[in-house]
């Protein structure tokens, strides 16, 4: 099976409103799937169809080939992190997690090993004994997020995952959702793009209740035909560069992006200087980003080329930009 989850024109309407229109979306197997939209657009709507909480008015649903969540199917293999969910006041850290994990079938052994295990994961160890009442908002998140990855489930639904998270345990919680790339599904909404950049394998645009594009990220910033060059110094014959490299035109002065080595092409990290300048390439449809790099590079390197950025931010891809 290719797709951990199908839906198939999804309607769920709210009086006159149709929060979902016609919603139908595969998420690969093993993939970081990203939902990027405007507030209403139903990308909520949509998890929560899926994950049983909203029944739709028509469409289909299928987790794991089998069928609307149910759970005498899915229990422990599905689950989901509502933006909105709260924890008890006067549950402590490791009893509560250890009694989700029993609610989902553990043993006892199991679901406090599972429990340790997150415990850690989530740097909540000096906090395992605490109440929820005595947690700051940051650290109850990480407690739900936890929640949502007991027993290792098959696949896992996450609704704005890092927001109210500090920057080191929001890169501490990057890290961990990276590490199951390919291993378990996952399913991250959130209105932070650059999050979205960093974690998803594959990005689905929603707007109106339905998708309006759904690919690779890859396919997504790297057919706007742009590579960023940060360079110590100009080349004093641009002109000279375009003629050896047909299709290929220059601007200076974009704003600089932080290289990620996207798509197969060198990045060169490095802190940017203060001196530095910045040129951008840009070429048609009919020219690969690699081909153009491999081209442009070596022409390059001679003034100083502090990091290379192909193609367009998500960002600017999802704006039009």
């Amino acid at each position: 099976m290719n797709e951990a989850i199908i839906t198939r024109a999804l309607v769920k309407k709210y009086g006159r409103h149709a929060a979902l229109n016609g919603f139908t979306l595969a998420v690969p197997s093993g993939s970081i799937t990203g939902l990027v939209g405007r507030n209403g657009a139903g990308k909520t709507t949509w998890m929560m169809t899926v994950a049983g909480f909203v029944i739709p008015d028509a469409g289909e649903v299928s987790i794991l080939g089998r069928g609307p969540f149910d759970a005498r199917r899915h229990g422990g293999r599905f689950t989901i992190l509502p933006q909105d969910s709260d924890l008890p006041n006067e549950g402590r850290v490791r009893s509560l997690l250890i009694g989700y994990a029993r609610l989902q079938g553990m043993t006892r052994k199991d679901a406090a090993k599972s429990a340790d295990e997150l415990i850690e994961v989530m740097n909540l160890a000096d906090k395992a004994n605490a109440s929820i009442r005595s947690l700051s908002h940051g650290m109850r998140k990480r407690v739900m997020v936890a929640q949502a990855f007991l027993g290792h489930p098959e696949v896992v639904m996450l609704d704005e995952p890092l927001s109210g998270l500090d920057p080191v345990e929001a890169e501490r919680l990057r890290s961990f959702l990276l590490s199951l790339r390919g291993k378990t599904t996952l399913v991250v909404s959130s209105h932070q793009l650059d999050d979205i950049e960093k974690l998803c394998t594959h990005v689905a645009f929603v707007a109106d209740g339905k998708v309006e594009r759904m690919e690779t990220l890859r396919a997504i910033t790297s057919d706007s035909g742009r590579i960023v060059y940060a360079l110590k110094e100009l080349p004093s014959d641009l002109a000279a560069i375009e003629q050896e490299c047909p299709g290929v035109r220059f601007s200076v002065g974009a704003s600089f992006q932080d290289a990620r080595g996207r798509h197969g092409v060198p990045s060169l990290p490095s802190a940017p200087l203060p001196s530095e300048k910045t040129l951008v390439a840009e070429f048609g449809e009919g020219l690969a980003v690699e081909t153009v790099n491999a081209a442009l590079l070596p022409r390059l390197v001679p003034f100083g080329v502090i990091a290379v950025t192909p193609g367009r931010s998500l960002e600017e891809a999802y704006l039009g930009k």
